[in-house]
C-alpha cells in the first residue's frame, strides 16, 4: 500500500473513522453484485428492477438485497484498506461503516469483519449517498468530528465537512479536489491500475474455438479470396459476440467462480475489474457484433442472435440441467460451423455436423468430468452451480469416451464416402487422421480421469505438447491426400 500525505495544517486527529464500502473498502459495487446474483436467481429479476427504481434507488437496492444471495465471506475486499481500519481501531478510535449500498448488505458485511463499532446504510426509503450521506455524519459526530474514506466525486460533500478526508485509489482530478475541500488529505494507493485484466476478461484464448467457422470453406476447398474475407469477417464478428457471452457469463457466476480455487482469480471475481466497467463492455461488444454481422447479411446475424440467446440460455438456466448442459455446449460448438457455412453460403455436409455434434459432445463430457473430479479432490460432493454430483462421474466418463468414439466412427465412414474422392487425390491417408484422433480422444478422458485436465479441453488441447504434435500429424494426412 502506498500513502500519501498531501495536506496537514496542524488539525487535531479526529476520533472517528468513517468508511465507505463500495470501490473503497470493497474491491467491487454492492448494487451491481446484487443485480448480477438476482439476474442468475431469476431471468424476470431485470424487469422486476426496473418496477423497483420506479420508487427510488434505495428502493431498488432493497429490492435487490432481497432478490440477490450474496455472501458478504466471498466478497472481494481491499486487505490494505482492512489494515488501515484495524490500526484505526487498535490506536484506540472508533469506526463505522457507512454507505449508500443496502443496510442488510452492510450489517452482513460489518458483522463479518468484526472491525466496526457502528453500521449505517441506505433503509429502502433513505439513500445514503452525497449530500444526504453528509448531512448525516455531521448529525451524528459533528461538524469536523470525523475522517472519512471513500473513493468517488459523489463524496466531495463529506469531505467537506470532514476533519480528514481519505480517498482510496482515487485519479488525480479527484485527488486535487478533495484537497481543496479538506485542509487535512491523505491518499492511499492499494493496487495499480492496467489494461491487463480488460484484456484477460475478453478471453481471447477462447477465440481458438472460433477458428471453427472455417471448416465449411476448408472442408469445401473453396479457397478464393471471397469465401475467405467472410470467413475471417466472420471469425471476428464471433469473436466479439463470444466475449460479451464470457463477461455476461462471469458477471452471472460471481457467487461460483469465487468458491472455485482458480476461477476466484478472473478479473470480476477478484475485484480487479469494476463490475460496472463489465456490465458496459459486454453491451458494448454485443453492439459492435451485431453491426459487423449486419454487414455479412441477415441470415448471418439471425445465427448470431441464435448462439447469444442459446448462450444466455444456458447461463441462466441450461447449466444446470444435467445432461442438457453438455448437449448444449456441443451445439455451441457446431453452431460456429453453421455460421461460417451461412456467413460464406456454404452449406457444412450432413458428415461434418455429425462428426462435429459428437466430438464436442464427448469434449463437453470431459470438461464436466474434470470439473467433478476436481471437486472429488476438493471433498465437495456437487459441483458448484451444476447439476451434477461426485458419484456421476463413471456416466460422465462413459458419454466422453462413447461420444468421441462415435465422431472416429463417422469420419470413418465419411473417408468411404464418394465426396472423399472428389476432393482428395490420396483419401486413404485420412485413415491416418482417424487413428490420430483415436488416439488423442483417448488420451484425453484418461488425462481428465487423472486430475489432470484443465478447465476447459480446448484451452488444454491449445498448451498441450502432445496435443499439438498430434494436430500437425492430422494436418500432415490431410495435405497428404490433397496434394497431387
Amino acid at each position: 500500500m502506498r500513502t500519501e500525505k498531501v495536506k496537514n495544517l496542524d488539525t487535531c486527529t479526529p476520533s472517528v473513522l468513517v468508511v465507505d464500502l463500495d470501490g473503497t473498502l470493497l474491491r467491487s459495487d454492492m448494487l451491481f453484485e446484487s443485480f448480477w446474483s438476482a439476474f442468475g436467481r431469476d431471468w424476470r429479476s431485470p424487469f422486476l428492477s426496473i418496477a423497483a427504481l420506479s420508487s427510488g434507488r434505495a428502493s431498488l437496492k432493497r429490492h435487490l438485497a432481497v432478490a440477490s444471495a450474496v455472501e458478504a465471506a466471498t466478497l472481494p475486499y481491499e486487505p490494505k484498506v482492512i489494515s488501515f481500519v484495524q490500526k484505526w481501531r487498535d490506536a484506540g478510535g472508533r469506526t463505522a461503516l457507512v454507505t449508500a449500498s443496502d443496510l442488510d448488505f452492510a450489517k452482513a458485511i460489518g458483522d463479518f469483519l468484526g472491525i466496526f463499532d457502528e453500521v449505517h446504510g441506505s433503509n429502502g426509503r433513505l439513500n445514503l449517498k452525497g449530500e444526504r450521506k453528509a448531512q448525516f455524519l455531521e448529525v451524528r459526530f459533528g461538524s469536523k468530528g470525523f475522517a472519512y474514506m471513500g473513493d468517488a466525486k459523489a463524496d466531495i460533500p463529506v469531505w467537506m465537512r470532514a476533519a480528514k478526508a481519505i480517498t482510496v485509489n482515487a485519479p488525480d482530478t479527484l485527488r486535487r479536489e478533495v484537497e481543496c475541500v479538506c485542509d487535512s488529505v491523505e491518499h492511499l494507493v492499494t493496487h495499480s491500475k492496467t489494461l491487463r485484466p480488460y484484456v484477460k476478461a475478453l478471453r481471447p484464448h477462447q477465440w481458438l474455438k472460433n477458428f471453427l467457422v472455417f471448416l465449411p470453406m476448408l472442408a469445401a476447398h473453396q479457397f478464393d479470396n471471397r469465401t475467405l474475407f467472410l470467413s475471417l469477417f466472420a471469425f471476428v464478428c464471433f469473436s466479439l459476440f463470444a466475449s460479451s457471452v464470457y463477461m455476461l457469463n462471469d458477471l452471472l457466476d460471481l457467487a461460483a467462480d469465487r468458491a472455485h480455487p482458480r476461477k476466484r482469480l478472473r478479473p470480476f471475481a477478484s475485484g480487479d475489474i469494476p463490475i460496472a466497467h463489465g456490465t458496459l463492455i459486454a453491451a458494448g461488444l454485443l453492439l459492435l457484433g451485431i453491426l459487423l454481422a449486419l454487414f455479412i447479411g441477415p441470415s448471418f446475424l439471425l445465427a448470431m442472435f441464435s448462439y447469444y440467446l442459446l448462450t444466455t440460455a444456458y447461463s441462466l438456466y441450461l447449466k444446470r440441467q444435467i445432461i442438457v448442459d453438455i448437449c448444449i455446449l456441443a451445439g455451441l460448438y457446431t453452431a460456429r460451423i453453421i455460421a461460417g457455412g451461412v456467413a460464406t453460403n456454404i452449406p457444412p455436409s450432413v458428415w461434418l455436423l455429425t462428426f462435429s455434434v459428437f466430438f464436442f459432445l464427448s469434449l463437453a463430457a470431459v470438461k464436466r468430468q474434470a470439473e467433478l473430479i476436481d471437486n472429488a479432490e476438493r471433498g465437495r460432493l456437487k459441483a458448484s452451480g451444476r447439476g451434477y454430483h461426485v458419484d456421476d462421474l463413471p456416466i460422465i466418463s462413459m458419454i466422453a469416451i462413447g461420444a468421441g468414439y462415435i465422431s472416429v466412427l463417422v469420419m470413418m465412414f465419411y473417408v468411404n464416402s464418394p465426396v472423399v474422392v472428389e476432393l482428395y487425390t490420396y483419401p486413404e491417408t485420412l485413415w491416418g487422421v482417424c487413428a490420430v484422433l483415436l488416439y488423442w480422444i483417448t488420451r484425453t478422458v484418461m488425462v481428465a480421469h487423472r486430475g489432470q485436465m484443465h478447465d476447459d479441453p480446448v484451452v488444454y488441447a491449445a498448451k498441450d505438447r502432445t496435443s499439438q504434435i498430434c494436430l500437425l500429424i492430422i494436418l500432415g494426412f490431410v495435405l497428404g491426400g490433397a496434394l497431387a
